[in-house]
């Protein structure tokens, strides 16, 4: 049984209306429109159709706006943190096959 608490510590639960959202990682809702437009992230949306963010995606969210104001374009930021996100899923998956490795020698 889930607690309602529990949620609230789920990096993947919806928590935060784009307003909230927007205004935690110092942006405008526009900005995060246009980073779902780009597919970068997705947010969920309510019963009532609002998009909702979840602490993940802010985080992701961040790291776009830090490469777009460093000049970034927000097509190329985007494709930056996609290939930052496959990197460094790969180097778990390296590391847990060489440990995996250790341990069978």
């Amino acid at each position: 049984m889930t607690r309602f608490g529990d949620r609230f510590d789920d990096d993947d639960y919806p928590a935060y209306t784009m307003g909230r959202a927007a205004e935690m990682i110092g942006t405008t809702p526009a900005f995060l429109r246009a980073l779902g437009d780009a597919e970068l992230i997705t947010p969920l949306r309510s019963a009532g159709g609002h998009r909702r963010y979840s602490r993940y995606q802010l985080r992701i969210a961040a790291r776009a706006r830090e490469l777009v104001d460093q000049g970034t374009p927000i097509e190329a930021a985007c494709r930056i943190i996609i290939l930052e996100d496959q990197l460094e899923e790969a180097l778990r998956i390296n590391e847990r096959l060489r440990s995996e490795q250790k341990s069978k020698s």
